[in-house]
């Protein structure tokens, strides 16, 4: 029986069983994504210039880009929630709109705190965004096409970060930071288009925003993913305090607020962060929701140096000039474009969990070369370039590989909230790669941060150590949610059918 989701089958190429509809589906959020990944990169581009502006040292200009940190797995578990009560297409919107006019804000930022409170709206849009679009995506798409789905999306984030990099030599030297900024409200054109013109995610609109049927039958209730965290007033006064005192707490560790005593602050929010995750997942998903944090945490540990010091290492050990590091950038950015683009059509025809984990597998063989390249900028640029479209790339599939753990009434509030907490491994990974380089070069501890920890998310993905865990707790927990089972036909064959990873 076909997905509800899928438009026909047809014979031939693939992307003719990809509908008209479910193709503009991708391209808005795909649009909506290569805006996020814009405005989101746009701070690390203009930070010498802000800091000379404002006269902030390294450390308090740093805290800029952490800030986007501090609000994010709010605004993924808010916007979630909306996504799973009021359309995945509502809470995109919203996500669109909060971090196109917080960068427009931020050119209008008079000093560092009005920055820096734009910086925080930011991340709660950006966190949304990611979930809704994500979500929307791969709830349209044909079942046996969704790791592709997830590929071609995430890819927009890469593209995003070209796209301001090409923008920032363009229009920072003849008009200064700020315009770069203004131009950062062009996604609300998109949310406007999204609005009018798409129609909602086909998983939702069959299970949860359908009208009735006819009969007498009753419209299904609308989820409320955040019931858990309000039921009772001692529990919804309690958990409020809790959101605050997760956000206070993150604030002291990624700005110089807490600097010598970031220890106890990180303590309180990661304390803070469990209480949730061990209520949103109740009795028996409790361990599920705390695996999987832990997954994309690793997940970023391992990437996020990469992306953070790159720039650094071209510049310090390398000696490379500031064209040279753009070109080196420029193949890092469209490596990253690519893998993503592999990683979906590796993950449909393999499995999510096996594509995920041989594809790392196979990246450790060039991440020693990587940093052992040191007179030819072809050749870094070329290795670097298989390296992240294998390692960084593989991320292209991580949406699909969340989502498929949970059910629809709760996939994007679950998705938003377990993302964006584990994305707080890409605030502490620049932090630890620094420190390691304090008893070693910079390019042997890149090298050692990213080969060890890539090996970490083979083990978990690879041996489906969060699904095993859940089991722990909840017998019942099924295979990938987002690819439904089918008692007979093979694996990954059509619509409907089950996956390589659902058994």
């Amino acid at each position: 029986m076909a997905h509800p989701a899928d438009g026909p089958h047809r014979a031939g190429s693939w992307y003719e069983e990809v509908t008209p509809r479910q193709w503009k589906a991708m391209f808005a959020a795909w649009i909506g994504y290569l805006l996020d990944g814009f405005d989101f990169v746009l701070i690390t581009l203009v930070l010498t210039e802000i800091a000379g502006e404002f006269r902030l040292d390294a450390a308090t200009a740093a805290s800029l880009v952490s800030g986007a940190f501090i609000t994010r797995w709010l605004g993924g578990a808010v916007l979630g929630a909306m996504g799973d009560r009021h359309g995945r297409k509502a809470a995109m919107v919203a996500g669109i709109l909060l971090y196109s006019l917080g960068t427009f804000a931020c050119g209008f930022a008079w000093n560092y705190t009005s920055l820096f409170a734009a910086r925080l709206v930011i991340g709660l849009g950006m966190a949304g965004e990611y979930s809704a679009s994500v979500t929307y995506v791969l709830e349209t798409w044909p079942v046996r096409l969704r790791n592709r789905a997830s590929g071609f999306l995430i890819s927009g984030y890469a593209g995003g970060t070209v796209l301001a990099a090409e923008l920032y030599a363009w229009v920072v030297p003849a008009w200064g930071w700020r315009p770069l900024f203004w131009i950062g409200v062009l996604p609300v054109l998109v949310a406007v288009w999204v609005r009018r013109s798409l129609p909602e995610a086909g998983d939702w609109q069959v299970e949860i925003g359908g009208a009735p049927s006819g009969g007498g039958e009753r419209r299904p209730e609308r989820p409320n993913p955040f019931r858990p965290l309000f039921t009772g007033r001692l529990r919804r006064w309690g958990n409020t305090v809790l959101a605050v005192a997760a956000c206070a707490a993150l604030f002291c560790v990624f700005t110089p607020v807490g600097a010598g005593h970031a220890l106890w602050p990180a303590v309180a929010a990661a304390l803070c962060l469990l209480a949730f995750a061990g209520q949103l997942g109740g009795r028996r998903g409790a361990l599920l929701y705390v695996s999987l944090m832990a997954t994309v945490f690793c997940a970023f540990l391992y990437s996020w140096p990469l992306q953070a010091l790159l720039p650094t290492y071209l510049k310090t050990e390398l000696g490379y000039a500031p064209g040279q590091v753009a070109d080196v950038m420029f193949y890092a950015g469209f490596g990253t474009m690519a893998g993503c683009w592999l990683a979906g059509f590796t993950g449909d025809r393999l499995g999510t969990r096996r594509a995920y984990a041989y594809t790392l597998l196979a990246s450790l063989a060039l991440v020693f070369p990587v940093f052992a390249v040191r007179g030819s900028l072809v050749g870094l640029g070329v290795l670097l370039f298989g390296l992240l479209a294998l390692s960084q790339g593989i991320s292209g599939i991580l949406p699909k590989y969340i989502a498929g753990h949970f059910p629809t009434a709760t996939r994007a509030a679950s998705l938003g909230f377990v993302y964006n907490v584990g994305a707080l491994g890409g605030a502490v990974a620049p932090v630890l790669g620094a420190r390691l380089a304090e008893g070693m070069s910079l390019g042997r501890a890149l090298a050692v941060l990213t080969f060890g920890l890539t090996l970490v998310v083979v083990v978990l993905v690879g041996g489906d150590v969060p699904r095993r865990l859940g089991r722990l707790l909840d017998r019942q927990l099924t295979g990938d949610r987002l690819v439904p089972e089918a008692p007979v036909g093979r694996a990954g064959a059509g619509p409907g059918q089950a996956s390589p990873d659902s058994a």
